[in-house]
């Protein structure tokens, strides 16, 4: 043990009285659940889902139309899953990340990160237009290298964004001066995104856009959960526990949970994240290290962290273990895990021995929906009358919103920029059966585990996988 490290035991005692509780949703500002939906209602277009995909889709659908009755059905509360548990990270790239889109639309990239840049500011504008207070800071975020080969990495990425005109905004920092802006001894580089994400309370997002939507005459029925889809008449019906509702289009937004449309489901799995708030720091903690531009923060290993501190100056803490559910089939009983917790833990004095003692307060996790390629996908069904998204892969809280407005085009039936996307066109490979998922993922995360400690060489499956167009780097 390094001079000055805490022990195993110290360390388990920073999480000894931590809430088992998503930190932004132990919030007594919580608004109330709307009434479930009883009896039948029709609509020109339903939205099944209340998260982030959801709320934008009703959202953008009355500002485009304000004459368009709309209805939101959510299975419990607007924003309890994954709108509610994520990082607050609201990021403009619509592919996951530079390198992902390289890797798979090089073609369109510079038009994808335009689309991208666009949807970043529709989504302020939008804050704005609506009065939604969400702690939006547009700070950026640093991918800091804590390995050589990382180092190398960033390096290679920021060339190949200078070579294609698309790293305005974007500087590669050294050792001295990513430790400028936030000081740890792990850190040797860094890529900082000035302009490219900003930083929100994700709870108080789901509330706002809730706000919003019933503000604009969207009917919103909470704990009314989809049952089945159906065709009927010239339109769809979608029944719940206690009702039915007919619709002209229907917008699918369920995400992680299984699709109305069952072709869909083998398309996505769902993956368990994890995260950690500490206490509020002090002013001597913070100054211990020196994070003043309050920037979003990410590591660059392929079993990654994501950082960054809250509005009253926690630091959240989460990701690196990526847990699977055998079958795919969501578990409540995955949403905490004591010895990821603990993991975590000990990675966070790592990366900030300054804050020895330090205490954390909240930590909790919740399901990711993950698709072969790591980002959004799209499609139609029943002939035009139902369309979908999902695939978000933990980057959906910007994304979200330009997949509401790919999905009312394609209800719409129009060509736009967006539905003319070979992205938009184009469907990731489904998952395989199991027990070969379960498997293929196992071989995939040990693999990817030990590349990070291996220098960044990528075994045999993992350079079938990026044969295949399945490669995970990030």
């Amino acid at each position: 043990m390094a001079p000055g490290a805490m022990s195993s035991a110290e360390v388990l005692d920073t999480l000894a009285g931590v809430k088992p509780v998503p930190y932004w949703l132990d919030d007594p500002a919580r608004p109330a659940a709307e009434p479930a939906l009883t009896g039948g209602e029709r609509c020109d277009l339903l939205v099944v889902g209340g998260g982030y995909s959801g709320l934008w889709t009703a959202l953008v659908a009355k500002e485009r139309d304000p004459d368009r009755e709309v209805v939101l059905i959510e299975a419990r509360e607007a924003g309890w899953a994954a709108s509610g548990r994520n990082g607050g990270f609201c990021a403009a790239s619509l592919t996951h990340g530079f390198g992902n889109g390289l890797a798979r639309w090089p073609g369109e990239l510079a038009k994808l990160e335009a689309l991208g840049a666009r949807n970043l500011d529709e989504i302020e504008a939008a804050l704005t237009r609506h009065g939604i207070d969400c702690d939006f800071e547009r700070t950026g975020e640093i991918d800091v290298a804590t390995a050589p080969h990382q180092a190398e990495e960033l390096n290679q990425l920021y060339g190949e964004m200078s070579s294609l005109g698309l790293a305005d905004g974007v500087e590669l920092l050294d050792e001295a001066a990513v430790r400028e802006q936030v000081d740890s001894p792990t850190f040797l580089s860094g890529l900082y995104d000035r302009a490219g994400v900003a930083l929100l309370n994700p709870a108080k997002l789901a509330w706002g856009l809730k706000r919003a939507c019933l503000g604009l005459g969207v009917r919103v029925h909470e704990n009314t959960p989809a049952t089945d889809l159906v065709r009927h008449g010239a339109g769809m019906a979608v029944r719940t526990p206690y009702g039915r509702v007919l619709a002209r289009r229907v917008a699918l937004a369920t995400n992680v949970f299984p699709s109305l449309v069952r072709r869909v489901r083998p398309l996505t799995v769902p993956v368990y994240d994890y995260a950690l708030t500490t206490e509020p720091l002090t002013e001597d903690q913070l100054d211990a290290i020196g994070w003043r531009n309050r920037q979003g923060l990410g590591d660059a290993a392929n079993q990654f962290h994501y950082f960054r501190l809250t509005a009253d100056h926690r630091i959240l803490w989460g990701g690196y273990d990526a847990i699977y559910p055998y079958g795919g089939k969501l578990d409540a009983g995955l949403d905490h895990r004591p010895e990821t917790y603990a993991r975590l833990a000990g990675h966070f004095f790592d990366c900030f021995p300054q804050l020895a003692g330090a205490r954390f307060s909240h930590a909790w996790g919740g399901a990711i929906d993950t698709c072969s390629r790591f980002s959004a996908f799209f499609g139609t069904a029943h002939q035009g009358r139902v369309a979908y998204a999902a695939g978000y892969t933990g980057l959906g809280v910007g994304a979200s919103r330009f997949g509401a407005d790919v999905m009312l085009d394609l209800l719409a039936g129009e060509r736009t920029e967006r539905t003319s996307l070979e992205m938009v066109r184009t469907k990731p490979l489904p998952f395989p059966p199991e027990p070969f998922a379960w498997a293929g993922i196992g071989l995939t995360k040990w693999s990817l585990a030990r590349a990070d400690s291996h220098g960044g060489r990528r075994n045999v499956w993992l350079r079938t996988l990026d044969r295949l167009g399945l490669g995970f780097d990030s």
